[in-house]
């Protein structure tokens, strides 16, 4: 099944007829407890389930679609990826059930979602973990070490060239080019923006000043792309180029970075974003079933890849009636449940979330009630 794609304003007309459009049928026990913790294979929901947001979840919401739609056929699940910012602000206008999103909510998002999902507000779920590639396209060159301070030079435009002394000291044996470095970001408001820009200031403080941020710094030099996919297709396309961008969306003919983590250089991979989120904390100040993480940056353990991840599905701690009810938490279930989790790793090469994390998501889920 094909993702939806059109416009933001767009997005926002049709999820909202896909939302009054929404309706279930069945026993007030929502699905998605089947033994195999996905979807139940006897399930009687049926509707129309609207989300948009997260591009880096694109190939993940393709697999849930389908696995999700093997037992419940006759539920729509629609999703629109039009950033990660879009769909938050999707989602709090009333227009859609749920939002993906790279970054959990701000403090001012959760108050304003008060407005629509009740008292109690949204909340954030983990459904997604993946690194973030630092990605070029360099001839002759598929791999090379790199520290965050001159990650963060580089799209800083500190360094203009690809044979500088600082990328040759960390990559000897390696020939560079004497080629402009063209550094390419998301013309979007984006997670992957934040997570990048989180990391960069808080891996070379020094040199990236700002705030982590879902908008990139309209001061510094570069290309820009919108989208994961509009991202890559740009670094694809023109030799010279670096950005980052989700893992699953970096096709083989790219190069991508090792990033330094302490004296050791860590190769990109699940695992390694996985062993990142589980050296992280929750976000402090949050309410019970708010599964917001604080990403450590700085790991001492070198089997951690630090610049990664974490996509959340942003819910309603309550909706309208027990229809929509039913219907979401029929999806979320799939969606942490260990078989979501294995068709995103094979779709996406994502991480699965660990058992302790998918209980947290379990439990959040099922405590979704009507207002």
């Amino acid at each position: 099944m094909k993702v939806l794609r059109f416009g933001r304003h767009a997005a926002v007309a049709v999820v909202a007829a896909g939302a009054l459009a929404l309706s279930a049928c069945g026993s007030d026990n929502a699905t998605g407890t089947a033994p195999s913790g996905g979807a139940s294979a006897t399930s009687t929901l049926s509707g129309t389930l609207s989300g948009t947001g997260s591009s880096a979840q694109t190939a993940a919401i393709d697999a849930w679609k389908s696995g999700f739609a093997t037992s419940t056929p006759n539920v729509t699940v629609q999703y629109s990826p039009d950033g990660s910012g879009a769909g938050r602000k999707t989602f709090l206008s009333g227009a859609t059930q749920f939002a993906g999103s790279d970054a959990a909510m701000s403090t001012s998002e959760l108050t304003q979602s008060q407005s629509v999902c009740g008292p109690k507000g949204a909340i954030d779920i983990p459904v997604y973990i993946s690194p973030i590639a630092v990605a070029f396209n360099l001839p002759g060159v598929k791999e090379l070490n790199l520290a965050p301070d001159t990650i963060a030079k580089m799209f800083r435009g500190q360094i203009t060239n690809w044979n500088d002394a600082a990328i040759a000291a960390d990559n000897p044996g390696i020939k560079l080019p004497d080629l402009k470095v063209t550094t390419v970001h998301r013309s979007d408001d984006s997670g992957t923006t934040e997570n990048f820009t989180d990391y960069l200031s808080k891996a070379a403080p020094s040199v990236w000043t700002d705030k982590g941020n879902q908008t990139w710094p309209s001061s510094l030099p570069g290309e820009n792309a919108k989208g994961t996919s509009g991202v890559v297709k740009t670094v694809a396309g023109t030799a010279g180029t670096v950005a980052y961008a989700d893992e699953s969306a970096v096709s083989g003919d790219l190069g991508v970075a090792k990033v330094k983590v302490g004296d050791t250089f860590v190769k990109l991979s699940a695992t390694a974003a996985a062993k990142a989120v589980e050296l992280s904390k929750p976000v402090a100040g949050r309410a019970a079933n708010d599964l917001a993480l604080e990403l450590n940056r700085t790991p001492t353990d070198a089997s951690a890849y630090p610049i990664v991840l974490v996509s959340y599905h942003v819910v309603c701690t309550a909706y309208k009636d027990k229809a929509t009810v039913n219907l979401v938490q029929g999806w979320e279930n799939y969606v942490v449940s260990a078989e979501g989790q294995q068709a995103a790793a094979a779709a996406a090469k994502s991480a699965p979330l660990s058992d302790a994390l998918a209980a947290k998501a379990k439990s959040a889920i099922a405590a979704i009630t009507v207002k």
